[in-house]
C-alpha cells in the first residue's frame, strides 16, 4: 500500500441507528461531531414508522452541527432492526456505522446488547461501539491498534492514524499480539528460560521492525504530532491487547474486522468476541 492510498478518506458516509431511548441526544451529538471531524456525511437510521414530530426531535438535535455545514439525511424504516440497519447502511454506502452499547445493570462491566452484536458481526463496513456517548466532547488522548500479522491490518494502522489525527490524539500505541505456541522451548530449567527469553526477544524485535515498515508508508502529516509506541505482548489475541487497552487506560481500541466465522468459532470465543465481551473501551472495527 503506498503513500496515495493511504491518504484516502476512509469514512465518507457516518451512519448511527437512532431510538428515542435516554441516550439519543448523547449518540446524536457523538455522531455528529464525527462527522464534522471526518468531514462526512451522517446518516441517521431510525427503525420505524416516519412522522412530521420524530423528524422534528431529530433536526432539532441536529440544529447545533447543521450550523456548522453538517451534512445529513434521516431514514425511517420499519422491520426487524438488525436488518433494517444493515440493509440501510448497503443502501446509503454507510462506511463507519456507530453502534452504542449498553450498561449491564448487576454487573460493573460493559456489553454488547443482541442487536449491536448481530450486527457487528455482519456488517459490511466499520464499526465503531460506545460504551460512554456523551453530549460533550471528551478528548481521546490515547488510541490502542493492533498490529497483528495480518493482510488487514495495514489498512487498521492507517486508519488509525487518520483518526487519532483528526481527534487530537497525542499517543497511538501498536500492540503487536505473540501467541504463546510461537515459543517452541520448553521451559524447565535455567538454560531453557534463557532459551526461550532469547527466543522472545528475537521475536518482539521481528514484530517491531514488521509494524514500523507499515508506519512508514502512513502521510507524515499523521504521525508527526503524535507519540508512536509498539507494544509487542505475549498471550491469547483479542483478550491480550483488550487488557492492555483496559490497564493503559486508552481511549478508543482500534481492531481488524473479524474473518468470517464458523460455527465453532460462535462457541469458543476468540479475537474480536473477547473484545465484544469485555468492551474495555470504545472499540472501532475497520472492515
Amino acid at each position: 500500500m503506498d503513500k496515495i492510498a493511504l491518504l484516502l478518506k476512509p469514512f465518507h458516509t457516518i451512519g448511527i441507528g437512532v431510538t428515542f431511548s435516554p441516550n439519543l441526544k448523547a449518540n446524536v451529538f457523538e455522531a455528529s461531531r464525527l462527522a464534522l471531524l471526518f468531514q462526512s456525511k451522517l446518516t441517521l437510521i431510525h427503525v420505524g414508522e416516519e412522522s412530521s414530530e420524530k423528524t422534528e426531535k431529530f433536526k432539532s438535535l441536529l440544529a447545533p452541527f447543521i450550523s456548522q455545514s453538517l451534512e445529513y439525511d434521516i431514514v425511517f424504516k420499519t422491520g426487524d432492526p438488525v436488518d433494517v440497519i444493515l440493509s440501510v447502511s448497503l443502501e446509503k454506502k454507510v462506511d463507519l456505522l456507530i453502534l452504542g452499547a449498553l450498561k449491564q445493570e448487576n454487573f460493573l462491566k460493559y456489553y454488547v446488547g443482541s442487536i449491536a452484536r448481530k450486527i457487528t458481526r455482519q456488517a459490511k463496513c466499520s464499526v465503531l461501539l460506545l460504551i460512554k456517548p456523551s453530549v460533550e466532547r471528551l478528548p481521546c488522548s490515547h488510541v490502542v491498534v493492533n498490529g497483528l500479522k495480518d493482510p488487514k491490518t495495514e489498512k487498521t494502522i492507517a486508519s488509525a492514524f487518520y483518526v487519532a489525527n483528526a481527534l487530537g490524539s497525542e499517543k497511538i500505541t501498536i500492540v503487536e499480539e505473540i501467541t504463546q505456541d510461537k515459543i517452541t522451548t520448553k521451559v524447565d530449567d535455567d538454560k531453557s528460560l534463557r532459551k526461550a527469553n532469547i527466543v522472545k526477544e528475537r521475536l518482539k524485535l521481528r514484530e517491531t521492525a514488521r509494524v514500523n515498515n507499515i508506519i512508514k508508508n502512513i502521510p507524515e502529516d499523521h504521525t508527526k504530532d503524535i507519540v508512536i509506541k509498539s507494544q509487542p505482548i505475549f498471550g491469547t489475541k483479542g483478550y491480550s491487547i483488550g487488557h492492555y487497552a483496559q490497564i493503559a487506560r486508552a481511549d478508543l481500541l482500534i481492531m481488524n474486522a473479524p474473518s468470517k466465522m464458523t460455527f465453532w468459532d460462535r462457541l469458543f470465543p476468540h479475537d474480536i468476541e473477547h473484545i465484544l465481551t469485555e468492551l474495555p473501551t470504545d472499540v472501532l472495527i475497520i472492515q
